[in-house]
């Protein structure tokens, strides 16, 4: 008598279970947005060598000194330049069985008009910097397009779901649950160091800043009505 009462009882909680659960659709939706860049950061370095670690130190520095300078003549904000890396290293060379001093120094270097870039490299070439370590472009809108593609994917997403319910000959109802995997802005980072020219040419184009796609993925899940 025991077992079959907890046969039914078991059956019943089972059903009311199965009673509760409701049709979903669950689907991910992407959109993207492509954008020009209107902005682009520069890691830039000085580099100087010698036997003397006391000399080398402080010739690099009078170079970044010259750098800083010539960046505040040109109106670029404090706060669009930032140092990212320092160093003194020594060396043995074991050709000439002599050791060396190695002093780097990066610097970051943000414009916010890409049109003044060919103009600020020269300057900062014959300013001291000798090596070129990497472009990022980017957009002084880059929340507002963001939310875009947000949006965008929302809208993809519930067309989606549109589809699959249409085919079963059911519609969607209310979202249930919305999850987001994220927004990518996936771009080229053209790297490269180089010993550079002392007499680049400010007129000639050199920057190709070309597009950006900002792209973001959501999972929603939505009812299903019959």
């Amino acid at each position: 008598m025991r077992t079959i009462l907890i046969l039914a009882i078991t059956a019943m909680t089972t059903l009311a279970h199965a009673q509760q659960i409701e049709p979903t659709v669950g689907v991910t939706g992407e959109g993207k947005v492509i954008v020009v860049p209107d902005e682009v950061t520069i890691s830039l370095g000085v580099q100087t060598q010698g036997k003397d670690a006391a000399a080398v130190k402080s010739e690099n520095d009078k170079a970044v000194d010259k750098v800083l300078d010539f960046l505040l003549k040109k109106n670029i904000p404090q706060n669009q330049v930032q140092t990212e890396y320092v160093s003194l290293n020594k060396n043995y060379d074991y050709n000439t069985k002599v050791y060396n001093y190695n002093a780097s120094q990066t610097i970051s270097v943000k414009l916010k008009d890409l049109s003044k870039y060919d103009e600020i490299m020269s300057g900062l070439v014959a300013s001291g910097i000798n090596s070129i370590n990497g472009v990022n472009f980017g957009s002084s809108k880059m929340d507002t397009y963001e939310a875009e593609a947000r949006k965008k994917a929302v809208a993809n997403a519930k067309v989606k779901a549109q589809e699959y319910a249409g085919v079963l000959g059911q519609k969607i109802g209310k979202a249930l649950q919305i999850a987001e995997q994220g927004t990518n802005t996936p771009q080229p980072q053209p790297m490269y160091k180089m010993a550079m020219s002392e007499s680049m040419d400010s007129s000639q184009r050199t920057l190709a800043p070309g597009e950006m796609t900002i792209s973001s993925k959501i999972q929603i899940t939505f009812q299903l009505i019959d």
